[in-house]
Protein backbone atom coordinates (compact mmCIF):
# COMPACT_ATOMS: atom_id res chain seq x y z
CA UNK A 1 0.00 0.00 0.00
CA UNK A 2 1.24 3.43 -0.90
CA UNK A 3 1.61 5.43 2.54
CA UNK A 4 2.57 9.27 2.51
CA UNK A 5 4.65 11.04 5.24
CA UNK A 6 2.81 13.74 5.95
CA UNK A 7 0.04 12.43 8.82
CA UNK A 8 -1.47 13.56 12.18
CA UNK A 9 -2.49 11.42 14.86
CA UNK A 10 -3.12 11.55 18.68
CA UNK A 11 -3.89 8.91 21.24
CA UNK A 12 -4.77 8.97 25.04
CA UNK A 13 -4.88 6.21 27.87
CA UNK A 14 -6.30 7.11 31.33
CA UNK A 15 -4.19 4.94 34.16
CA UNK A 16 -3.95 4.76 37.86
CA UNK A 17 -0.39 5.16 38.48
CA UNK A 18 0.94 5.08 42.12
CA UNK A 19 -2.77 5.54 43.63
CA UNK A 20 -2.97 8.55 40.99
CA UNK A 21 -5.42 9.10 38.45
CA UNK A 22 -3.53 10.40 34.96
CA UNK A 23 -3.73 10.33 31.52
CA UNK A 24 -1.36 9.91 29.18
CA UNK A 25 -1.49 11.34 25.30
CA UNK A 26 0.86 11.28 22.97
CA UNK A 27 0.25 13.58 19.54
CA UNK A 28 2.42 12.62 16.50
CA UNK A 29 2.83 14.92 13.36
CA UNK A 30 4.40 13.90 10.52
CA UNK A 31 5.50 15.45 7.31
CA UNK A 32 8.15 14.61 4.19
CA UNK A 33 11.75 13.93 4.64
CA UNK A 34 14.70 11.91 2.75
CA UNK A 35 15.22 9.54 5.93
CA UNK A 36 13.43 9.18 9.28
CA UNK A 37 14.06 12.06 11.67
CA UNK A 38 12.44 11.64 15.34
CA UNK A 39 12.00 14.23 17.55
CA UNK A 40 10.62 13.54 21.01
CA UNK A 41 9.05 15.82 23.67
CA UNK A 42 9.25 14.52 26.89
CA UNK A 43 7.86 14.81 30.79
CA UNK A 44 11.17 15.13 32.52
CA UNK A 45 10.91 12.20 34.40
CA UNK A 46 11.06 10.35 30.88
CA UNK A 47 14.14 11.92 29.51
CA UNK A 48 16.05 9.51 30.09
CA UNK A 49 13.97 6.74 27.91
CA UNK A 50 14.28 9.03 24.73
CA UNK A 51 16.20 6.51 23.23
CA UNK A 52 14.18 3.61 24.06
CA UNK A 53 10.64 5.30 22.44
CA UNK A 54 12.88 6.12 19.24
CA UNK A 55 13.80 2.67 18.97
CA UNK A 56 9.93 1.80 18.83
CA UNK A 57 9.05 4.73 16.42
CA UNK A 58 11.95 3.25 14.18
CA UNK A 59 10.36 -0.49 14.07
CA UNK A 60 7.36 1.10 12.38
CA UNK A 61 7.93 3.82 10.19
CA UNK A 62 10.73 4.05 7.40
CA UNK A 63 10.36 7.79 6.28
CA UNK A 64 9.64 10.91 7.35
CA UNK A 65 10.43 14.07 9.88
CA UNK A 66 8.11 13.03 13.16
CA UNK A 67 7.38 15.09 15.74
CA UNK A 68 6.14 12.97 18.82
CA UNK A 69 5.03 14.92 21.95
CA UNK A 70 4.04 13.38 24.90
CA UNK A 71 1.57 14.52 28.30
CA UNK A 72 1.09 13.08 31.22
CA UNK A 73 -2.02 14.91 32.79
CA UNK A 74 -2.67 14.41 36.49
CA UNK A 75 -6.28 14.51 37.50
CA UNK A 76 -5.43 15.09 40.82
CA UNK A 77 -5.55 18.86 40.43
CA UNK A 78 -4.44 19.29 44.18
CA UNK A 79 -1.04 16.64 43.74
CA UNK A 80 -0.29 19.48 40.99
CA UNK A 81 -0.81 22.34 42.78
CA UNK A 82 1.46 21.12 45.62
CA UNK A 83 4.80 23.48 46.75
CA UNK A 84 7.60 21.74 48.04
CA UNK A 85 10.02 23.76 49.51
CA UNK A 86 13.81 22.89 49.57
CA UNK A 87 14.33 23.17 53.60
CA UNK A 88 18.11 23.09 53.58
CA UNK A 89 18.24 25.61 50.71
CA UNK A 90 16.27 27.90 52.81
CA UNK A 91 18.66 27.28 55.95
CA UNK A 92 21.84 28.07 53.82
CA UNK A 93 20.34 31.34 52.53
CA UNK A 94 19.05 32.86 55.76
CA UNK A 95 22.78 31.76 57.22
CA UNK A 96 24.57 33.73 54.60
CA UNK A 97 22.49 36.53 55.14
CA UNK A 98 23.29 36.42 58.97
CA UNK A 99 27.14 36.30 57.94
CA UNK A 100 26.62 38.61 55.39
CA UNK A 101 25.25 41.04 58.18
CA UNK A 102 27.65 40.04 60.59
CA UNK A 103 30.62 41.50 58.17
CA UNK A 104 28.57 44.36 56.57
CA UNK A 105 27.76 45.68 60.63
CA UNK A 106 24.01 46.24 58.49
CA UNK A 107 20.77 44.69 58.16
CA UNK A 108 20.12 42.63 54.85
CA UNK A 109 16.53 43.12 53.97
CA UNK A 110 15.44 39.51 52.73
CA UNK A 111 12.08 39.13 52.21
CA UNK A 112 9.85 35.81 51.84
CA UNK A 113 9.12 36.32 48.02
CA UNK A 114 12.79 37.08 47.61
CA UNK A 115 13.27 33.51 49.48
CA UNK A 116 11.04 31.42 47.37
CA UNK A 117 11.83 33.18 43.98
CA UNK A 118 15.80 31.93 44.80
CA UNK A 119 17.01 29.05 42.55
CA UNK A 120 16.20 25.60 43.90
CA UNK A 121 13.98 26.77 46.92
CA UNK A 122 11.16 25.15 45.37
CA UNK A 123 11.26 22.02 43.98
CA UNK A 124 9.08 20.17 41.37
CA UNK A 125 6.87 17.50 42.04
CA UNK A 126 8.78 14.57 41.33
CA UNK A 127 7.08 12.52 38.82
CA UNK A 128 8.34 8.57 38.58
CA UNK A 129 9.36 7.83 34.77
CA UNK A 130 9.64 4.02 35.68
CA UNK A 131 5.93 3.94 36.62
CA UNK A 132 4.61 5.77 33.61
CA UNK A 133 7.18 4.28 30.87
CA UNK A 134 5.07 0.87 30.25
CA UNK A 135 1.72 2.52 29.64
CA UNK A 136 3.71 5.46 27.39
CA UNK A 137 5.05 2.57 25.42
CA UNK A 138 1.65 0.96 25.42
CA UNK A 139 0.04 4.34 24.29
CA UNK A 140 2.75 5.22 21.44
CA UNK A 141 1.89 2.14 19.58
CA UNK A 142 -1.87 2.86 19.39
CA UNK A 143 -0.15 6.96 18.61
CA UNK A 144 1.87 4.73 15.70
CA UNK A 145 -0.78 2.76 14.37
CA UNK A 146 -3.57 5.49 13.95
CA UNK A 147 -0.58 7.64 11.93
CA UNK A 148 0.33 4.35 9.74
CA UNK A 149 -3.33 4.17 9.21
CA UNK A 150 -3.81 8.15 8.41
CA UNK A 151 -0.87 7.95 6.17
CA UNK A 152 -2.29 4.96 3.92
CA UNK A 153 -5.06 7.07 3.71
CA UNK A 154 -2.96 10.05 2.31
CA UNK A 155 -0.96 7.42 0.51
CA UNK A 156 -4.16 6.19 -1.64
CA UNK A 157 -5.26 9.53 -2.56
CA UNK A 158 -1.66 10.66 -3.63
CA UNK A 159 -1.58 7.57 -5.49
CA UNK A 160 -4.65 8.16 -7.43
CA UNK A 161 -3.50 11.46 -8.36
CA UNK A 162 -0.54 10.38 -9.85
CA UNK A 163 -2.23 7.92 -11.81
CA UNK A 164 -4.49 10.23 -12.91
CA UNK A 165 -1.68 12.16 -14.33
CA UNK A 166 0.06 8.34 -15.33
CA UNK A 167 -2.80 8.22 -17.75
CA UNK A 168 -2.73 12.23 -19.31
CA UNK A 169 0.95 11.53 -19.80
CA UNK A 170 -0.11 8.06 -22.11
CA UNK A 171 -2.60 9.75 -23.97
CA UNK A 172 -0.34 13.11 -25.02
CA UNK A 173 2.21 10.08 -26.02
CA UNK A 174 -0.45 8.18 -27.99
CA UNK A 175 -1.10 11.52 -29.88
CA UNK A 176 2.83 12.19 -30.57
CA UNK A 177 3.24 9.25 -32.08
CA UNK A 178 0.41 9.36 -34.00
CA UNK A 179 1.73 12.77 -35.07
CA UNK A 180 5.09 11.52 -36.45
CA UNK A 181 3.65 11.11 -40.08
CA UNK A 182 2.59 14.08 -40.42
CA UNK A 183 5.51 15.81 -39.24
CA UNK A 184 7.85 13.90 -41.68
CA UNK A 185 5.47 14.72 -44.26
CA UNK A 186 5.78 18.22 -43.66
CA UNK A 187 9.38 18.05 -43.19
CA UNK A 188 9.12 16.53 -47.20
CA UNK A 189 6.96 19.16 -48.29
CA UNK A 190 9.34 22.07 -46.95
CA UNK A 191 12.65 20.84 -48.17
CA UNK A 192 10.90 20.52 -51.65
CA UNK A 193 9.23 23.65 -51.47
CA UNK A 194 12.48 25.37 -50.64
CA UNK A 195 14.33 24.07 -53.61
CA UNK A 196 11.37 25.21 -55.92
CA UNK A 197 11.64 28.80 -54.32
CA UNK A 198 15.57 28.36 -55.04
CA UNK A 199 14.67 27.06 -58.43
CA UNK A 200 17.44 24.36 -58.30
CA UNK A 201 17.25 20.61 -59.58
CA UNK A 202 18.31 18.24 -56.89
CA UNK A 203 19.37 14.61 -57.32
CA UNK A 204 17.09 12.38 -56.19
CA UNK A 205 19.02 10.10 -54.56
CA UNK A 206 20.32 13.39 -52.95
CA UNK A 207 17.54 14.35 -51.88
CA UNK A 208 16.40 11.11 -50.57
CA UNK A 209 19.55 10.62 -48.35
CA UNK A 210 19.01 14.28 -46.76
CA UNK A 211 15.40 13.63 -46.06
CA UNK A 212 16.42 10.10 -44.51
CA UNK A 213 19.13 12.25 -42.15
CA UNK A 214 17.04 15.19 -41.66
CA UNK A 215 14.29 12.29 -40.37
CA UNK A 216 16.37 10.62 -37.85
CA UNK A 217 17.75 13.51 -36.43
CA UNK A 218 13.95 14.20 -35.70
CA UNK A 219 13.01 11.16 -34.65
CA UNK A 220 11.19 10.66 -31.23
CA UNK A 221 10.31 7.04 -31.06
CA UNK A 222 13.44 6.22 -28.46
CA UNK A 223 11.74 8.66 -25.98
CA UNK A 224 8.47 7.90 -26.86
CA UNK A 225 8.61 4.03 -26.12
CA UNK A 226 10.66 5.36 -22.99
CA UNK A 227 8.27 7.30 -21.67
CA UNK A 228 5.85 4.38 -21.87
CA UNK A 229 8.22 2.13 -20.69
CA UNK A 230 8.69 4.60 -17.50
CA UNK A 231 4.89 5.45 -16.99
CA UNK A 232 4.19 1.32 -16.90
CA UNK A 233 6.57 1.20 -14.45
CA UNK A 234 5.40 4.16 -11.96
CA UNK A 235 1.86 2.12 -12.19
CA UNK A 236 3.97 -1.39 -10.93
CA UNK A 237 5.71 0.63 -8.16
CA UNK A 238 2.65 2.40 -6.60
CA UNK A 239 1.47 -1.05 -6.30
CA UNK A 240 4.68 -2.65 -4.10
CA UNK A 241 3.73 -3.42 -0.16
CA UNK A 242 7.21 -0.80 0.50
CA UNK A 243 8.27 2.44 0.75
CA UNK A 244 8.37 2.84 -2.92
CA UNK A 245 9.41 7.39 -2.32
CA UNK A 246 12.62 7.02 -3.46
CA UNK A 247 11.92 4.63 -6.27
CA UNK A 248 9.37 7.29 -7.87
CA UNK A 249 11.75 9.92 -7.29
CA UNK A 250 14.16 8.59 -9.66
CA UNK A 251 11.39 7.23 -12.17
CA UNK A 252 10.45 11.14 -12.43
CA UNK A 253 13.58 12.24 -13.01
CA UNK A 254 14.20 9.87 -15.84
CA UNK A 255 10.40 10.81 -17.12
CA UNK A 256 11.92 14.64 -16.94
CA UNK A 257 14.81 13.71 -19.48
CA UNK A 258 12.98 11.94 -22.11
CA UNK A 259 10.51 14.90 -21.67
CA UNK A 260 13.57 17.28 -22.14
CA UNK A 261 14.62 15.37 -25.32
CA UNK A 262 11.35 15.74 -26.61
CA UNK A 263 10.96 18.86 -26.76
CA UNK A 264 14.75 19.68 -28.31
CA UNK A 265 14.55 17.22 -30.80
CA UNK A 266 10.90 18.57 -31.95
CA UNK A 267 10.59 21.07 -34.70
CA UNK A 268 6.26 20.99 -34.62
CA UNK A 269 4.41 23.35 -33.02
CA UNK A 270 2.04 20.94 -31.90
CA UNK A 271 4.72 17.87 -31.00
CA UNK A 272 6.47 21.33 -28.62
CA UNK A 273 2.80 22.21 -26.93
CA UNK A 274 2.41 18.15 -26.24
CA UNK A 275 6.40 18.43 -24.71
CA UNK A 276 5.54 21.21 -22.50
CA UNK A 277 2.05 19.78 -21.60
CA UNK A 278 3.88 16.42 -20.49
CA UNK A 279 6.83 18.40 -18.03
CA UNK A 280 3.72 19.96 -16.03
CA UNK A 281 2.39 16.90 -15.65
CA UNK A 282 5.82 14.58 -14.61
CA UNK A 283 6.42 17.89 -12.18
CA UNK A 284 2.83 17.38 -10.69
CA UNK A 285 3.77 13.56 -10.27
CA UNK A 286 7.07 14.79 -8.59
CA UNK A 287 5.57 16.92 -5.91
CA UNK A 288 3.32 14.29 -4.85
CA UNK A 289 5.70 11.91 -4.86
CA UNK A 290 8.43 13.92 -2.63
CA UNK A 291 5.17 13.10 0.08
CA UNK A 292 5.60 9.03 -0.22
CA UNK A 293 7.20 7.25 1.90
Amino acid sequence: MTKSMTAFSRSDQNVKVSGDQVNIVWEMRSVNHRYLDISLSLPESLNAFENKLKEQIRNKLGRGKVDAKLLIEAENNQADEEIVINQSKVKALLSARHMLESISKKPVMLSGMDILSWPGVLEDRQEDGEAHLTDATAVLDAALDLLIEARAVEGERLKALILSRCELIVELVKSVKARRVEVVAALREKVLKKLAELDVTADPNRLEQEMVFQTQRLDVDEELDRLDSHIDEVKDVLERDEPVGRRLDFLMQELHREANTLASKSNDAETTKSAVELKVLIEQMREQCLNIE
